[in-house]
């Protein structure tokens, strides 16, 4: 009798596990961001403040690793495109942020993107960038939005004095020299704002690449 009821319970709560399982995977797929780490470095607008708030109490208990990377990357996007107006609130929203991106790469770190938007978030926070970028180079490929957008973040943070970046770098700055009808003034306002480590990087690149948009270069 005991064994029955034991079976029972057990089945009982095997049942309300996968009831809950369901649940929230629906509730997953309704309220996951559509919004990528890539979206964020091409222009995409991020989602709306409702719609972060409800997939933050999914992340929040989530092992899905896309679900933990959309949702960072809507925060960070939420960081870079809508920023308090307060140095104060852009800070913890900056933190907050950071630890999202941590927690989904923790899960699925094979994100190229996303490490870089986690560099994005730490430069503009005035931390060591170095290593997040490091990673994106790591971990795989990216379209050519995110490679300009990794120019720049190496480019105006200390990420330029590290060599390994240095050379790794030259072949986003080559990517995009062939599209240089559409990224000539995305790469000179990114050598307007870059460090000397930057710009030095900048001009030895197109100096073999392109001699004359390097003498372009030289004009800022």
């Amino acid at each position: 009798m005991n064994r029955m009821l034991l079976v029972r319970v057990v089945g009982i709560c095997i049942a309300i596990l996968l009831a809950l399982h369901a649940g929230m995977a629906f509730y997953g797929d309704f309220v996951r961001p559509e919004f990528r780490a890539s979206d964020l470095f091409s222009g995409e607008i991020p989602p709306e403040k409702a719609k972060l708030v409800a997939g933050g109490v999914l992340a929040s208990v989530s092992l899905d690793g896309d679900l933990l990377a959309n949702y960072a990357a809507a925060m960070a996007a939420d960081v870079l495109h809508r920023p308090s107006s307060e140095a104060s609130g852009r800070a913890s929203e900056n933190k907050a942020a950071q630890a999202a991106v941590v927690t989904a790469l923790k899960v699925s770190p094979i994100r190229p993107a996303l490490w870089l938007t986690l560099g994005t978030l730490q430069a503009l926070a005035g931390e060591a960038a170095t290593p997040a970028v490091k990673m994106s180079y790591l971990t795989g490929s990216v379209p050519i939005d995110v490679a300009f957008s990794r120019v720049r973040t190496v480019t105006s943070s200390a990420a330029a004095t590290d060599e390994e970046i240095k050379l790794l770098a030259q072949s986003d700055i080559r990517a995009a020299l062939a599209n240089r009808s559409r990224y000539e003034p995305l790469l000179i306002a990114a050598y307007v704002q870059a460090t000397p480590q930057g710009k030095s990087l900048l001009l030895d690149t197109t100096k073999i690449t392109d001699p004359k948009f390097n003498e372009i270069l030289r004009r800022y």
